[in-house]
């Protein structure tokens, strides 16, 4: 699987070079954001991970001309460890953000959830985390082979979620999606519909194992 890393720091840049090549990523680097969006069109990487304070073309704007064109997941790897930074960097429309210094088992762990998104994107449209299976296709979902009745917009959140595994969503993102604006307020209406879907879906709703909350940001599904 080929890795774009695209980051100004040429000591990190070595280190992860050798640390992914030697977990099998084929890695290609760049060096500011320009430089990114350049190798990106030539190499087609599968994954892109790229840091947000790039001279010549900073993070952001790499990934809002990434997805003008590819669907490859973007991981954000920032010191900037502000809830804003990230937020942005998320509605921009990168997949998943990790704030340095961070974990090398971290970072090969949220590489690993890319790569099975990646590679499910073909594969018939079935998530499954604990003992639920939700068909995206059929619409339908069970809990220990029982089905469970979901109301319409239980099952557009629930939908959009399954359709990222393993993503980070913002709020503004599903506030979007389930109600058609970015500008609507949120007065507790995602948290209500999270709280029923746990109630519905997850072995102990107190403490959720798939339906997580991210403090300030958003919502994240795991998959099995």
């Amino acid at each position: 699987m080929k890795v774009l890393l695209a980051d100004d720091d040429p000591q990190l840049v070595r280190a992860l070079r050798i640390t992914l090549a030697a977990h099998g990523y084929d890695v290609v680097t760049a060096p500011d954001g320009a430089a990114a969006i350049t190798l990106a069109a030539q190499e087609h990487p599968d994954i892109v991970v790229l840091d947000l304070g790039m001279p010549r073309l900073d993070g952001v704007r790499v990934i809002q001309a990434l997805r003008g064109w590819s669907e490859a997941p973007i991981l954000v790897v920032s010191g900037r460890t502000g809830s804003a930074d990230k937020v942005e960097a998320l509605d921009a429309g990168a997949d998943d953000y990790v704030t340095k210094p961070f974990q090398i088992d971290e970072l090969l762990a949220r590489l690993r959830a890319l790569s099975r998104r990646t590679a499910a994107a073909s594969v018939d449209p079935v998530v499954r985390f604990g003992d639920v299976v939700v068909d995206l296709s059929a619409r339908v979902v069970t809990r220990a082979g029982t089905r469970v009745h979901l109301t319409p917009t239980e099952w557009r959140m629930l939908e959009f979620l399954a359709r990222h595994p393993g993503s980070l969503v913002t709020r503004q993102t599903l506030l979007k999606e389930l109600w058609g604006s970015e500008q609507v307020s949120d007065s507790g209406y995602l948290r209500l519909y999270v709280s029923q879907l746990r109630k519905k879906l997850e072995a102990d709703p107190a403490d959720p194992q798939h339906l997580l909350t991210e403090q300030g940001m958003g919502y994240r599904l795991v998959a099995d």
